[in-house]
């Protein structure tokens, strides 16, 4: 009976109109962080912090420490507003902070946010500032949010400590801002797993190109001050280097950024040709979204013969990158774009120029290309031509990534992991130099 009498009750506010009580959209606010992810600052021992929330918090806060979370850093300018170009302008804040001057080789502790709420806690570990320890990173592209084949081995192995950064050498999500941004969203979700916990330094690709960049320009947090285009950084031996490659090919947002890059990418290489810097960081390793060179058939440019990165404009030849790297001895030089992996001989300009027949990668005498762009998207992988070129050493449609362990000065080694074969190296080679810098100069006759 009491039930009967409260079920007349509701029908009665129900006619009366009270419906609207229940039925009227609630405020919610959202001021928790989430997709966390880390980067280098301007140094090593510099890590930026970035996250997002849908409602401004007007404040970006982490609390950090060694034994617990002691330290409070509070950026000094607000929250960033960034609304995704597509029809419903979706809105979100993507908060940085910088943790600077930290210990080297020390673990420490984090969560981030604001008093408004905070994240879990996440933990990182700092390595050195100098040249004398032995790096370990993954390095792959092309890595979307269906059929991401190689994120659930990255997340593991990182969870293990195995990796001191990633890098991710372009083409996200499949895209960032396919759905009003809720695909980009649902990505950086997913790898903050991967992300939260190691440096994920990036560089950008042609599948970022919606809205002039805008979701890589606002999402990322990458060094140098060049909304994410082009920077560097020193990781133990080795001197890294990320650009664009999509300056060359979307064109229509000006030409200025081509001649930017170029004239930044030559001061980079001159500083760190200094002896001094060479000495300490002898390896010079570049990344960039589209390959010089490539062996597959599908109609892409590096499968051209003038490829716009590695020749320059069109008829012009200005601006090519193949004679800068080659004139300030960048030692391998590492693409995605390609879903595939391909390791290729020491060449420039199609010629082979092995450090011997026995040897090839013992003393090279021009760089090494690599395309690791099989990390696994809902566009499948990329045909090879059947007959393959002669400067290709090594090919794979396999789904995986690519590992670097930079041992010193003189050793670097590489090795192909293959998600289709459950881990499985496939590829495995060392790059050894006793000697870096410039190429020796090649005559026109030496390339014919």
């Amino acid at each position: 009976m009491q039930r009967l009498h409260v079920a007349l009750h509701l029908g009665i506010l129900l006619i009366l109109g009270f419906s609207q009580v229940s039925t009227e959209e609630v405020n919610i606010v959202h001021y928790q962080p989430e997709q966390v992810h880390l980067a280098f600052g301007e140094t090593v021992l510099d890590i930026v912090v970035t996250w997002n929330t849908r409602d401004n918090t007007n404040e970006s806060i982490c609390e950090f420490g060694i034994d617990g979370l002691q330290q409070r850093a509070k950026a000094a300018q607000m929250p960033t507003k960034f609304v995704d170009g597509g029809a419903k302008k979706a809105t979100q804040y993507i908060h940085r902070v910088t943790l600077a001057h930290l210990k080297p080789n020390t673990t420490y502790l984090y969560h981030c946010g604001s008093d408004l709420g905070w994240s879990a806690t996440y933990w990182f570990r700092t390595r050195f500032d100098h040249g004398d320890w032995s790096p370990s990173l993954a390095i792959y592209g092309d890595m979307g949010v269906v059929n991401a084949a190689s994120l659930p081995a990255l997340q593991r192995e990182t969870q293990r400590g195995q990796y001191d950064a990633i890098i991710h050498v372009g083409d996200f999500a499949y895209d960032m801002d396919s759905e009003n941004g809720e695909v980009g969203d649902e990505f950086m979700r997913q790898v903050e797993t991967i992300a939260a916990y190691v440096p994920y330094m990036v560089c950008v690709g042609n599948h970022e190109e919606k809205y002039n960049f805008s979701h890589y320009i606002n999402r990322f947090s990458m060094p140098g001050g060049s909304e994410n285009m082009f920077y560097s950084f020193d990781l133990g031996p080795v001197h890294f280097i990320g650009f664009s490659t999509e300056v060359y090919y979307f064109t229509q947002f000006g030409i200025k950024q081509i001649v930017m890059q170029y004239e930044w990418l030559e001061r980079d290489l001159i500083e760190a040709n200094k002896p001094e810097n060479r000495k300490q960081r002898p390896w010079i390793i570049t990344y960039g979204h589209r390959p010089m060179y490539c062996s597959n058939d599908n109609g892409d440019d590096c499968a051209n013969h003038e490829t716009i990165v590695r020749k320059g404009l069109p008829m012009l030849d200005f601006f090519g990158l193949e004679p800068l790297f080659y004139q300030y001895g960048v030692d391998v030089e590492l693409w995605a774009h390609e879903h595939c992996y391909e390791r290729m001989w020491p060449m420039y300009n199609y010629t082979v120029l092995n450090g011997s027949l026995a040897e090839p990668y013992v003393n090279p005498g021009a760089p090494i290309h690599i395309i690791s762009g099989a990390a696994g998207n809902h566009e499948g992988r990329e045909p090879f031509f059947k007959r393959m070129p002669p400067w290709s050493a090594f090919h794979s449609q396999d789904f995986g990534y690519l590992r670097l362990k930079a041992h010193n000065r003189t050793h670097l080694y590489f090795e192909q992991v293959s998600d289709d074969k459950k881990g499985e190296v496939i590829d495995r080679f060392w790059v050894i130099k006793d000697k870096h810098g410039p190429y020796d100069p090649i005559s026109t006759s030496d390339l014919n």
